[in-house]
């Protein structure tokens, strides 16, 4: 596979760069582009000219979530019975944790390989789009970045679960369960993300990154990403992220995950989402201070 579509891949100067090229879509996250993303990574991973690989977005946004359009559907294969289909199709609750753990197979990657991968996150990045960011080694992210997972109020639980290990028990529950979203800067106090930086100096700034990963033996930087990672299993980070597709498989069997679906199918995908998020004002979390909020739910500065 060398024909990317729904992705860019290049290398350059010891880097492999990986973009996201849906930006029509801020790169939500179809069963295709998973596919190519996976197999870039570990060809990234088997290039001895690449150090290091950043992954980042075209557009707009680095990645608003998974493709929820009820067209996005996925291959049929031979046209017999299969477990594939969009979340809107009414599988069986092994079919559904199935296509959950499919599709985290193809993630893992970022985690699994030996090289370090930087996730470039800039405008929104949201649901699926902070799976793949927080199972890269770094984050470096524009102050302005839009970071949350607002699904968690009608779809179900996040099927990647790396919130607990960077952002603690108490931010991870203050986010997941409101699906209130939070700015790049904040993201960077909680432990999100390594750093913020203004979005003008946020390529350079991974940029140079990559630039010092580049002088570093390859081996020795695949020995150092997998003794960490390696201590994140032995705390269970692996195990967990097995438990969370079952877990979301079962969000979304709850009433409130049927009801939206039903919405959607009555309504549009874009009004039940503005229908679900109108209560949730501006939809932010406030780090530090406290949250007043205006008559429409809005912080007030």
């Amino acid at each position: 596979m060398t024909d990317y579509t729904a992705i860019r891949y290049e290398v350059e100067r010891g880097r492999a760069r990986i973009t996201l090229n849906r930006p029509e879509k801020r790169n939500a996250l179809s069963g295709a582009l998973l596919a190519e993303l996976n197999h870039a990574l570990w060809d990234a991973d088997d290039d001895k000219a690449v150090h290091a690989v950043v992954l980042r977005g075209a557009g707009p946004s680095f990645c608003a979530g998974y493709d929820l359009d009820p067209g996005a559907r996925a291959a049929v294969g031979d046209g017999g019975a299969r477990r594939g289909g969009n979340i809107y199709a009414e599988p069986t609750i092994d079919d559904d944790i199935w296509r959950l753990e499919r599709n985290q197979y193809q993630r893992m990657a970022l985690f699994d390989m030996h090289k370090p991968v930087i996730a470039q996150v800039h405008g929104h990045c949201l649901a699926g789009g902070t799976d793949l960011a927080l199972l890269c080694d770094m984050v470096i992210v524009a102050d302005d970045a839009v970071i949350g997972f607002p699904p968690t109020r009608d779809l179900g639980s996040p099927p990647n679960q790396l919130w607990l290990y960077h952002v603690g028990p108490q931010w991870a529950k203050r986010l997941l369960l409101t699906g209130d979203t939070i700015t790049g800067a904040e993201a960077a106090e909680l432990g999100f993300a390594l750093k913020s930086v203004p979005p003008h100096l946020l390529e350079a700034e991974c940029e140079g990154l990559l630039d010092r990963l580049a002088l570093i033996d390859a081996d020795l930087l695949a020995a150092n990403k997998r003794i960490v990672n390696l201590g994140m299993e032995l705390m269970g980070a692996r195990t967990l992220q097995r438990l969370a597709a079952e877990n979301d498989a079962r969000g979304h069997i709850a009433p409130g995950t049927r009801a939206f679906k039903d919405n959607v199918k009555a309504k549009g995908l874009k009004a039940a989402l503005k229908e679900r998020d109108r209560a949730f004002g501006d939809g932010r979390a406030r780090v530090r201070g406290p949250e007043i909020r205006d008559a429409d739910g809005r912080l007030i500065d």
